[in-house]
């Protein structure tokens, strides 16, 4: 059912971010960013051949991440305030949605259909345009653009945004950040 304008082309680019610590990032000019939970995991018997013969409307690998980075953060799906999900394919921007607990099982559908997801939604998604808008660098700009939102910087600037959730290379072993204000 996968068509054109639903999968993401591969895209020349690069990103460059700098990791340091607190204590020195604070004496940049740029206002720093905090890595508040990171984790990467994969679940069960997860091996690309496996995830077509399981369940394909789920993403078991990202429900181990999103447990982790919960627990790392002490936060909830309700205090992130923009989402920077890994959409190489638009389907699984729907199974991350549940399996990040933005909404239950069968139910992302619904939280798209009535925008939640859009800028002025309870939960923005890639307001970059994601890798099916930007380009496909992996991830790396969906890490940049969650940078220029805390930072104030982004062209399309969001409200307020304490607290963001960015997704990796989903469908197999996975990855996630939460990243906030200082």
């Amino acid at each position: 059912p996968l068509r054109l304008f639903v999968c993401c082309q591969e895209s020349d680019g690069a990103v460059a971010l700098v990791v340091t610590s607190l204590e020195r990032a604070r004496a940049l000019t740029r206002t720093p960013v905090v890595i508040r939970a990171a984790a990467q995991g994969c679940a069960g018997d997860q091996r690309l051949t496996g995830f077509y013969e399981g369940d394909m409307c789920t993403l078991p690998g990202l429900g181990v991440v999103s447990r982790q980075l919960y627990a790392q953060s002490g936060l909830s799906p309700r205090e992130m305030d923009c989402a920077i999900l890994y959409d190489h394919f638009t389907p699984l921007v729907l199974m991350q949605l549940e399996e990040l607990g933005f909404c239950g099982r069968g139910e992302a559908k619904d939280f798209v259909r009535v925008g939640e997801h859009a800028l002025g939604g309870s939960l923005p998604i890639n307001p970059n345009g994601g890798q099916l808008g930007e380009a496909y660098i992996h991830g790396l700009n969906g890490m940049a653009e969650a940078v220029r939102q805390l930072r104030g910087t982004s062209v399309n600037q969001l409200g307020k945004v304490d607290n963001i959730l960015v997704t990796g290379g989903t469908g197999l072993p996975t990855s996630g950040l939460i990243l906030g204000r200082d």
